[in-house]
């Protein structure tokens, strides 16, 4: 439909956009590159950037009809305006009725191309870059586009009522999950010790990942007012108290604060505020924030020994275990004075909690099951793991032809 845009919405979103696009490239790039070793330092960069230009021709092509289009029995969109066809330049939004679709549609992508950027976090330093492109088509097909129908295009989960604001189910569980899921069928490393070789890049691509953040959070109230704003101080909240809280953590078990720690805390706080940011308060984000890191600190040092799985950089033990924390918050805090689509439970809405619960249940089920049956193809036809000759003597050589340092 065309309509009078406003000026004031479409700048705010195309710096949104702008600050989405950043937390993939150079955010995660440098952020998973400065954990790995400096064999692999180029190859972990690579994924992600490879990740959002494939994914952004995926979501001009198809991605963004089966996401966003109308809706078919609740499990996926109607595929019309294929190739951008029939989508005038004035044209607003459906979902964002004061900004251009164009712009609507580039801000979705590169939802969708961090997501599946944040799943190479857990195959690093092993995984075939040929099978790496494949993953990206088949699981932007097959998982991202259906999971964002669901909850954001109209789905059956937002027929439900769940409420995710930026991303914990859509994003977070769902890279996370299915992290979980292809490190299960590649298995470990030959060396699974974390070894960063420059913590120095990896401050900077948290850093740039907390500084996009607000363009992830704040941008998801698509329009420049006070629920962006509200979004804004709440991220920035939690993030704050996910570090403290991880920086405490490290004192009582090690005696010191880690840089590692500190970052990995502020991450996981963004993560877990992610699907709250548009409908809880304050206090309720230093709650959230403090809380999650304890949960991913847990699932970091605990439950990933103990069940032996060997995901590199913890990507589900943060972005998973945080997203549902963080969803399952949305059911507990979601005040309606801030945001009138949520009630939480303390504010006398028990079934907002179930809605969140089975929200999270059911992507990370689907996450799961269908990444194992793509990862199980890939192998089956591509191979997914590189040798271990390859593996040893590190990825950037024997895939690139390339080294990060000439020293």
């Amino acid at each position: 439909m065309d309509a009078v845009l406003n000026s004031g919405d479409t700048a705010w979103m195309l710096v949104s956009t702008a600050l989405v696009m950043l937390m993939t490239v150079p955010g995660v790039a440098l952020f998973y590159g400065g954990l790995t070793k400096k064999e692999n330092v180029l190859n972990t960069m690579f994924l992600s950037l490879i990740a959002f230009a494939v994914t952004s021709i995926i979501w001009v092509l198809y991605g963004y009809q089966f996401a966003f289009g109308a809706d078919i029995m609740g499990f996926i969109g109607s595929p019309v305006n294929l190739l951008m066809n029939g989508v005038g330049v004035n044209t607003a939004a459906a979902l964002a009725p004061t900004i251009p679709d164009f712009l609507y549609i580039a801000f979705q992508l590169t939802f969708a191309a961090i997501t599946v950027a944040l799943i190479s976090g857990a195959v690093v330093e092993r995984m075939k870059f040929s099978a790496w492109l494949a993953f990206i088509v088949l699981w932007v097909s097959l998982v991202y586009v259906p999971v964002a129908h669901w909850v954001w295009g109209g789905g059956f989960l937002a027929q439900l009522g769940a409420l995710d604001f930026a991303g914990g189910t859509v994003v977070h569980i769902n890279s996370g999950v299915a992290a979980l899921a292809l490190v299960y069928l590649l298995g470990k490393r030959k060396d699974t010790r974390l070894l960063p070789h420059n913590l120095g890049y990896s401050v900077i691509g948290a850093s740039l990942l907390w500084f996009g953040w607000f363009g992830f959070n704040a941008g998801s109230a698509l329009t420049a007012g006070g629920l962006a704003a509200s979004a804004f101080l709440v991220t920035n909240t939690a993030a704050a108290a996910g570090m403290v809280s991880w920086v405490i953590m490290d004192y009582l078990k090690v005696g010191k604060p880690t840089v590692l720690g500190g970052i990995s805390g502020a991450v996981a706080g963004l993560v877990a505020i992610t699907p709250a940011a548009g409908f809880v308060t304050v206090p309720a984000a230093l709650i959230i924030g403090l809380v999650t890191s304890v949960i991913s600190y847990l699932a970091v040092s605990y439950l990933k020994p103990r069940l032996g799985y060997d995901d590199a950089l913890d990507v589900f033990g943060i972005h998973g275990m945080s997203g549902i924390w963080g969803s399952v918050a949305t059911g507990l805090f979601a005040a309606p004075f801030i945001n009138e689509l949520g009630t939480g439970l303390i504010y006398g809405n028990p079934g907002q909690l179930t809605a969140q619960v089975i929200a999270v249940a059911v992507v990370a089920a689907y996450s799961f099951v269908v990444t194992l049956i793509i990862g199980k193809l890939l192998d089956f036809t591509v191979g997914l793991r590189v040798s271990g000759k390859e593996e040893m003597e590190g990825l950037d050589t024997h895939l690139h032809e390339e080294t990060g340092y000439r020293i």
